[in-house]
């Protein structure tokens, strides 16, 4: 460890988190949100890393890497052995974060809300994990914030189980959110004891995936109960950028979202396809969407959520049947079927990504053979109960690649996600 010596003001860096906001849509709602088209009249787009995911992109940003050094490839992780699968978190992250490595040079991180960090690990600052938290003692660091924030009745996370159904609900849920990250911002930044500060707001990312045709369309009728909701976050995007604006030079602010978003157009489940294709099949019926463990060893091929497929090779999985020579070829023959793959005539799939092209280097077995890439609006899925490939299942907003909005005050234009971590570690003068 190397401790850099005080050679005179702290440049702090903020980061201001927009979970799943996307440019044009931000300058279409800063007409009536002034916070909001503060930033996205200076702002530029940012690239999401593959498969266009938070815990892969928030990952990609804290880590200053990609999935094939961070080990991230997705919301869930498969047991070679047993087929469970279980919902990745902060300890399959397989690389330093830009915290450790701001901490060896003696600069102090704080950050909220940030997606992937649970359950959380010491770290030279302070930190509240983010998606997906489940356990607030097991989501601060250190361990005395929980009993501040318990007292001030933080909330980790919205309840979304009622989905569309209830709108009502979900915004109580996110106004509950809001509250709790300007609490958690008023414990964490009055005494500017940092040099770097993350602030995520993942409440956008919420009411898109389930009420995107509201937010876009003035006509429907929950658009003002949508667009009184965003008003309430555009305040608190103001009271974030009000404490930046105080803050003694040098300064610097990042505003960023880890991908973009559109309407659906329809879901797409790649397990679904591949059981019409006659390369998965399962020995008994699935417990629930996500149960895998019934995985036939007559299977070839399966997906993981939501477009990562992985030849069933019987070196990688115990009950797996494709020899080594095979995988390769059966791989391009499933690429080449899903670029042919359409709904009501237009193409679903915008690429069908090698891993290997993808994630060069990367020896994590949870690395996939093939990584889906769709085009704009349709909705990749991995479900392995679903009986027909398309349709629609109370969601009306999906993920993005391109279009994520970014904004730096001194004017940088990272590529993707990973060039945004490498950005923060750079203006501290952190390159090795």
């Amino acid at each position: 460890m190397s401790l850099l010596l005080d050679s005179g003001p702290r440049k702090r860096l903020a980061v201001l988190g927009l979970d799943g906001l996307p440019l044009d849509l931000a300058r279409t709602l800063g007409a009536a949100l002034p916070n909001l088209n503060r930033i996205a009249g200076r702002a530029t787009t940012v690239r999401a890393e593959l498969p266009e995911l938070s815990p892969v992109n928030w990952t990609s940003f804290f880590t200053g890497a990609g999935p094939e050094e961070h080990g991230v490839f997705g919301f869930s992780r498969l047991d070679p052995d047993t087929y469970e699968l279980r919902v990745s978190d902060f300890t399959d992250v397989s690389c330093p974060t830009i915290f450790d490595r701001l901490g060896d040079h003696g600069l102090v991180s704080r950050f909220i809300n940030l997606p992937n960090t649970y359950p959380m690990r010491p770290l030279r600052g302070m930190g509240v994990s983010g998606f997906v938290s489940r356990d607030l003692a097991k989501a601060v660091y250190p361990p005395f914030l929980q009993a501040r924030l318990a007292e001030a009745d933080y909330r980790l996370e919205a309840d979304t189980s009622r989905r569309a159904a209830d709108l009502d609900f979900l915004l109580d849920g996110l106004r509950d959110t809001l509250r709790s990250r300007l609490a958690a911002l008023d414990m964490l930044w009055p005494d500017l004891g940092w040099d770097l500060f993350v602030l995520v707001f993942t409440e956008t990312d919420r009411l898109f995936h389930f009420f995107m045709d509201a937010v876009v369309h003035p006509d429907h009728p929950h658009h003002l109960s949508c667009m009184r909701f965003l008003a309430d976050w555009d305040c608190a995007l103001g009271a974030f950028l009000a404490r930046y604006d105080a803050l003694p030079e040098p300064k610097r602010l990042l505003v960023m979202a880890d991908h973009g978003f559109t309407e659906i157009k329809t879901e797409v489940c790649l397990n679904t396809w591949l059981k019409r294709e006659g390369l998965l099949r399962f020995d008994g019926p699935p417990a629930d969407e996500w149960d895998m463990t019934h995985l036939s060893g007559e299977s070839k091929a399966f997906a993981l959520d939501p477009g990562r497929i992985y030849i069933h090779r019987r070196d990688r999985f115990r009950r797996g049947t494709v020899r080594n020579r095979d995988a390769q070829a059966l791989a391009k023959r499933i690429a080449a079927k899903l670029m042919d793959l359409t709904c009501q005539g237009e193409p679903v799939m915008e690429a069908v990504h090698s891993g290997a092209d993808l994630y060069p280097g990367s020896t994590s077995e949870q690395t996939p053979d093939l990584v889906c890439q769709p085009r704009p609006g349709f909705d990749l899925k991995a479900k392995s109960d679903r009986e027909n490939i398309f349709g629609l299942h109370g969601r009306t907003g999906t993920h993005t690649v391109d279009g994520a909005i970014f904004m730096d005050t001194h004017g940088s234009r990272p590529v993707r996600m990973r060039d945004i971590g490498q950005t923060i570690l750079h203006h501290f003068d952190i390159t090795e």
